[in-house]
């Protein structure tokens, strides 16, 4: 684990990052939410963190962000997103840990989240395989509209989420950016819901991610640095 003083020094980089590529793009950096990638990161990284001011964390693994929720009790205010596939036999754990589910991919898991709410429903967002890679979770571009009138009623649905095939260089994955958001702007416009959130971008494209309307970028090793495992 990087000690403290560099996980603020390197969160403080990242938010310069995000300022700049906003200003490029003619946006209030205000709009881009971080949340950091924690997965396999100590609940102690997480609090340096946290005494950075970051405030908003990204888990894969529902029993490991529980966990870390109960090691970091005493910080009430963090927020909690599932960025990783969730099995519906999780659901229950998922609405106690989680303030935002980034991997809606299926009416039967939007409906598991919602026999599991007692009150409001869960903030979501529907993860796109934008290239149909056999490896990651998420539904296909044109079975999102089907999938977004099936779960509405049952779901708070605030928008799209998708992680790019792998590319060698950040520009490279513009092109993704810009399907998701033309997608995000199609179904807005056909279903009436504003779909304000695009979570998309990380550690290696999350400037470019910004340049094309990102909302959320997942960053985790520019903060953290490399994982263990």
């Amino acid at each position: 684990m990087l000690s403290a003083e560099e996980i603020a020094a390197r969160l403080a980089a990242v938010r310069d990052r995000i300022r700049a590529a906003a200003r490029r793009a003619g946006r209030d950096s205000e709009a881009v939410r971080l949340v950091l990638a924690s997965k396999t990161q100590p609940p102690a990284a997480i609090r340096a963190a946290y005494a950075a001011d970051a405030r908003e964390f990204g888990e894969n693994y529902v029993q490991e962000a529980a966990a870390k929720r109960a090691a970091l009790a005493d910080l009430a205010d963090l927020r909690w997103h599932l960025i990783g596939h969730l099995q519906r036999n999780k659901a229950k754990l998922a609405m106690e840990t989680f303030a935002m589910v980034q991997s809606l991919d299926s009416e039967a898991l939007a409906a598991a989240l919602a026999r599991a709410h007692e009150h409001a429903p869960l903030p979501a967002l529907i993860e796109v395989n934008l290239a149909g890679e056999a490896s990651k979770g998420g539904v296909a571009p044109e079975a999102c509209a089907a999938l977004l009138d099936a779960v509405r009623t049952m779901i708070d649905v605030r928008g799209l989420m998708a992680i790019p095939p792998p590319a060698k260089s950040a520009e490279a994955s513009r092109p993704w950016f810009i399907r998701l958001r033309e997608l995000r702007d199609r179904l807005a416009r056909t279903s009436g819901l504003a779909l304000s959130d695009l979570s998309m971008g990380m550690t290696d494209d999350f400037e470019v991610a910004i340049e094309e309307g990102a909302t959320i970028v997942r960053v985790g090793r520019a903060v953290f640095g490399a994982r263990d495992r």
